[in-house]
């Protein structure tokens, strides 16, 4: 009788021998499940015939250190499968320092905070600006702590789409991630198109200060410079992939040593620094908004929130990473604490830079930046250096161009992963990735266009920009609060333990988590100012619903029956004391069937 081997690895990337004595039996015995015994836990672990491959896989560090290879997740059919249930479709390029690159960049926090200081500028002025920031640090933590678990245990480029789906389980996986990932995607778009817009003042804003006594503003200057600065970013992470890893290394370093460079200029060079009570106390003679001063600075911390509010970016990047499971913990604290570091230093340079707040509060639709810049480089006689400030302008146009690169990257690779595992119209083909560029350009490009829409909106809205940052934060920490309260409400079993874990005090701060974002999103609903109009009117909870109620509708209309689940699901599957890995080869909706039969017995 011949006697065969077969071995198999599994999420916590234990490998399992068995042996056969009749091989010839097998075929007939393929697609019914049997059980192993697992000797490091009590239970038994179910699989069919078709999950076990003869396929050499990489030595293991030990128990729970994980492969060699860190990114192999599983052999199946004979091929090595990433955490994503995939083979390797994009170039692991991206080295630690890269990684760090991309979270920097993509953050780009100073430059978002004085691009975004029309947000706070009207809701207690420089208090209000600085004391956000510090709040939005501490909730976002609690955000980033889970998010890094989770890119630990499970690393894909789906991010939070699939640690929903995992979360979910085999009966609510497949819904929760399907929404969760069209969230997050809607979320992220909102902010590429805020990200653009503030490239394109700053485009405007250049030639502004040399032309301020012919130049008359008309919202659809800003538009053609919109459409100019995505496409140009467009064209670039399509045509110039190879060249992203260097790209983002250059923004890190505006982002960086221009950020030191525009600090010490907007501290050494004032004639005149504003009093410590204007920088620290002045709250309630800037509170503008109509409402009382708390609710006034809960509104305003939307300003911090859109300065270190991009945690989950660089996750979805996991599947061009040699070693993802260590890597993006470690990118996901330097983007928050680097990112918040230098944010607070600029507010504070900035804000002791400003001698005339008057001037900055004549409309929440403008850009403020360039006054205050024009007010830290003037003489002593009021005489404005318009070439400094103009310096001053292109190191943040530079970073700012350089983030919108790194964010549309982000973007195409979210909707690739959502058509690569069948949730999205036309599947076939924006899952598509072109070899030679080593680009999915098909979702690169449908992210161009639905941009250009989202640009528009500023032709017909005095807050657009606070409709866009608002909406961003808002899609986005939702996206993060239904994985992080799925993984509590089944007790936080379907994961395995990444080189970063959180242990047992993942549940608090999971909770802390949720429990923030419901919080603060709910603020950032409320008008922004009163009395409110329908020209100002705060239409962030519009969209929100909006965004639900179309994925709801598409859902059940189509997704129901169509959406087979990422494959993911067939390698992270939990279903009561059973562990699932890799149980059901057809995928999500096989899985969810297996879980509700098994959930009958």
């Amino acid at each position: 009788m011949e006697e065969s081997c077969f071995r198999y690895c599994f999420c916590d990337l234990i490998t399992f021998t068995i042996s056969f004595s009749d091989l010839s039996s097998i075929d007939k015995y393929q697609r019914l499940p049997f059980y192993l015994h697992h000797r490091h836990r009590e239970e038994y672990l179910s699989y069919t015939m078709t999950d076990l491959h003869s396929e050499p896989l990489p030595k293991k560090n030990g128990l729970d250190g994980g492969s060699e290879d860190e990114t192999v997740a599983a052999v199946e059919n004979g091929v090595v499968v990433n955490h994503s249930g995939y083979r390797d479709q994009l170039k692991r390029q991206y080295s630690l320092l890269g990684l760090a690159g991309i979270a920097v960049t993509v953050d780009n926090a100073w430059v978002a905070l004085g691009s975004s200081i029309s947000v706070s500028i009207l809701n207690g002025g420089p208090p209000g600006l600085i004391f956000g920031l510090i709040v939005a640090l501490f909730y976002y933590t609690f955000i980033g702590l889970g998010l890094a678990e989770l890119a630990s245990s499970v690393p894909t480029a789906g991010g939070v789409y699939h640690w929903a789906t995992i979360a979910g389980g085999p009966k609510h996986g497949r819904f929760l991630g399907f929404l969760t990932g069209w969230i997050n995607f809607y979320g992220w778009m909102f902010d590429l198109a805020a990200l653009v817009q503030i490239t394109a003042n700053i485009t405007v804003s250049m030639y502004v200060i040399y032309h301020r006594d012919t130049y008359v503003f008309d919202p659809w200057h800003v538009y053609i410079a919109y459409l100019l600065v995505l496409w140009i970013c467009i064209a670039t992470v399509i045509f110039g992939n190879k060249l992203l890893p260097y790209t983002q290394n250059a923004g890190m370093f505006f982002v960086i040593v221009g950020g030191i460079v525009t600090i010490i200029v907007l501290a050494a060079m004032p004639k005149q620094h504003a009093s410590n009570y204007f920088v620290w106390g002045s709250f309630n003679e800037n509170n503008l908004t109509g409402w009382q001063g708390g609710v006034a600075f809960l509104l305003g911390v939307l300003n911090g929130a859109f300065t270190v509010g991009t945690p989950d970016a660089i996750t979805h990047m996991a599947e061009e990473l040699p070693h993802p499971r260590r890597d993006l913990p470690i990118a996901i604290a330097l983007q928050i604490g680097l990112g918040f570091l230098y944010a607070f230093c600029f507010a504070i340079a900035l804000c002791y830079a400003i001698t005339d707040l008057g001037i900055l509060q004549g409309g929440i639709n403008t850009y403020p930046l360039v006054d205050i810049y024009l007010q830290a480089t003037a003489d002593g006689q009021g005489n404005q250096n318009l070439g400094a400030t103009f310096g001053l302008l292109f190191i943040i146009w530079c970073a700012s161009m350089l983030c919108c690169i790194g964010t549309t990257l982000t973007n195409s690779r979210i909707y690739w992963a959502l058509a690569r595992d069948n949730a999205v119209p036309l599947s076939s083909l924006f899952s598509k990735v072109n070899e030679r560029l080593s680009c999915p350009v098909p979702a690169t490009l449908f992210v161009a266009v639905i941009a250009t829409g989202i640009g528009a909106i500023p032709l017909g809205s005095e807050v657009a920009f606070l409709n866009l940052a608002g909406s961003f934060i808002i899609l986005t920490t939702v996206s993060y609060a239904i994985p992080f309260a799925a993984n509590v409400l089944t007790g936080r079993k379907h994961f395995p333990k990444g080189p970063f874990h959180l242990g047992k005090s993942g549940f608090v701060i999971n909770i802390l988590a949720v429990m923030f974002i419901a919080l603060f999103d709910t603020f950032y609903c409320f008008p922004y100012a009163l009395p409110t109009n329908a020209e100002i009117m705060n239409y962030n909870a519009v969209i929100l619903a909006g965004v639900v109620a179309i994925t709801v509708i598409w859902w059940v209309v189509h997704a129901r029956r169509s959406y087979p689940g990422p494959k993911v699901m067939g390698l992270y599957v939990v279903h009561d004391d059973q562990v699932l890995h890799g149980a059901v080869p057809g995928g999500g909706q096989e899985a969810e069937r297996y879980g509700e039969e098994k959930g009958k017995e």
